[in-house]
């Protein structure tokens, strides 16, 4: 893709994607409000407030020239299956299951994981893939864990999204996101990879999950 096209399409894909989202939410929100009761409006208002939380990350300028064109997409357009599935399909369990508190906890600690990671970074933290003036390799906190906690986090609270719209369509989703964001990540540890310090960094931790992954 030409540079000159390809910049702009970068900053256009996840503020379209988040957009759509809302708007898928929103609809789902007043969908299953008058159909199925509280338990998926709450879950629907959550991950609302999860796009809402990230929104100046999703709309801050990029202070560097991203590299992860081909990845970005398919990342966006996999979530965005994923909250279009789970806000316009029919809520699989029956009224006031108690099953529906696991998938519940998972998201929030899935949330509360990636925005510990987020903090943690600060300014070196963005939703595309670049390195920035004067970076350096944030090895505290839940860095010391995993090398991609804020992936690790997004990967739990939209597997507990699934699993709390479970049904075989948000399933496929998740499954495509999963893909999309292990590919996002071996493009993003080859653009870190000359940052001093990353390869020892990498060499003693997982990348999202330990002893896994």
């Amino acid at each position: 893709m030409n540079d000159r096209l390809r910049d702009p399409l970068l900053l256009l894909a996840p503020r379209a994607a988040f957009a759509a989202g809302a708007g898928f939410l929103v609809a789902g929100i007043a969908l299953h409000a008058a159909r199925d009761g509280a338990e998926p409006v709450v879950m629907l208002a959550l991950y609302l407030g999860w796009l809402l939380l990230e929104a100046p990350v999703t709309f801050r300028r990029a202070a560097a020239s991203p590299s992860d064109a081909r990845t970005l997409l398919p990342y966006a357009l996999a979530r965005l299956l994923l909250v279009a599935s789970a806000s316009l399909g029919p809520f699989p369990w029956p009224a006031s299951s108690p099953w529906t508190a696991i998938p519940a906890l998972a998201f929030v600690a899935g949330v509360a994981l990636r925005q510990t990671a987020i903090r943690t970074l600060g300014r070196f933290y963005s939703h595309h893939v670049m390195r920035q003036d004067g970076h350096r390799v944030v090895t505290g906190g839940v860095y010391r864990v995993v090398r991609h906690p804020a992936y690790a986090g997004m990967l739990l609270a939209n597997l507990a999204f699934a699993g709390f719209f479970l049904a075989p369509l948000t399933a496929a989703a998740f499954a495509l996101l999963a893909a999309a964001v292990a590919w996002r990540i071996r493009v993003e540890e080859r653009a870190l990879w000359d940052v001093p310090g990353y390869p020892p960094y990498a060499a003693g931790r997982a990348r999202v999950l330990p002893k896994v992954w």
